[in-house]
């Protein structure tokens, strides 16, 4: 039975029920490595490129977190999930650069995603399956099950689910699943992409320090696609960056849905797309007179400042719905 590594970083929190459902089918065992910490970071950094961003440095870290532990590492070229889409180019690189940045690795299994034209992900878990030397029939079985578990996955997260929790309800554990008490709390929509929000590290634990102030977050993650696609029709010209128009998509439906009271946007420093899709949506929730914080994360940000910063948008957005409250009930 093989031992695959998957890093618990990138788009582990969009795909990984996915992955490991595909592995799992054929037999294959998934180990994941452990939540994100200060050391793992700090691996990352020592052997990532200087200009990389900071989710990418963090997932270098996961890898290093893996080499010693497993058979082989997953780590795939993703070039496009969506057709006249493309993610990001540093996506598509990861593996060369995680092969020539780190001695010892295990092989890296990295076929590549590319559906700009179209297309079926069959493909991309076809060659995965050859390389592993399973054989057709196998592989179309194990592709299916995965695609059945992904769809319970996004379903999950529909429903309110962070993705944590969404994973635990897949696996029976509904105790870890259980909804948060948040009626008549203030309603604050998290915006940016996975990584950031749900790494508790990399984010400083956002989501949680709002939980602990009690209050309901909702994330892109909450809406269906027609949704995002819906919100990012507003967009003057088509974002062909899938992570990009699902931010953007995603804050102008819940601004033009009205009921949200605060709207956080979290980015990573040096990241480009990011920067433009900040700018649309603070732009529109400044219009729209909706708090509105954008936190910026690298490896030197600090905690203080940002619980400061959050803790003075938490005030706006508080005296905003006690505002609303009284004038509708007057």
């Amino acid at each position: 039975m093989p031992r695959i590594g998957i890093p618990r970083a990138l788009l582990y929190y969009h795909y990984f029920p996915w992955w490991e459902a595909f592995f799992v089918s054929l037999g294959a065992e998934v180990v994941i490595s452990p939540p994100t910490t200060k050391a793992i970071l700090d691996r990352g950094l020592e052997h990532a490129a200087d200009d990389v961003c900071l989710p990418v440095k963090v997932a270098v870290g996961h890898v290093l977190e893996l080499k010693d532990r497993v058979d082989a590492i997953f780590l795939p070229r993703l070039v496009s999930v969506a057709a006249r889409e493309y993610i990001c180019p540093k996506f598509l690189g990861l593996p060369e650069m995680v092969g020539h940045s780190i001695k010892g690795l295990p092989p890296l299994l990295s076929p590549g995603l590319n559906l700009y034209r179209g297309g079926s992900p069959y493909h991309f878990f076809a060659a995965l399956g050859r390389a592993l030397g399973y054989p057709p029939w196998q592989v179309l079985a194990a592709y299916r099950r995965a695609c059945r578990v992904q769809q319970q996955y996004k379903r999950l997260l529909e429903s309110g689910l962070f993705p944590e929790e969404a994973l635990a309800a897949l696996r029976g554990r509904h105790d870890a699943a259980a909804p948060r008490d948040t009626m008549g709390s203030p309603l604050v929509a998290v915006i940016g992409h996975p990584y950031n929000i749900y790494d508790a590290f990399v984010s400083m634990d956002l989501l949680g320090k709002l939980g602990r102030r009690g209050i309901k977050v909702i994330t892109a993650d909450s809406l269906s696609e027609e949704n995002v696609c819906r919100g990012a029709a507003h967009l003057p010209k088509r974002l062909f960056w899938t992570l990009g128009r699902r931010t953007v998509g995603a804050a102008y439906h819940y601004l033009q849905w009205g009921r949200v009271d605060g709207m956080i946007h979290v980015s990573s420093f040096a990241c480009g797309p990011d920067s433009f899709a900040g700018e649309f949506i603070a732009r529109r929730a400044h219009r729209m007179g909706l708090p509105f914080l954008s936190l910026v994360l690298d490896e030197h940000s600090g905690e203080a400042g940002m619980v400061t910063r959050l803790e003075a948008f938490l005030d706006m957005v508080e005296r905003r719905k006690k505002y609303r409250e009284e004038g509708s009930a007057s």
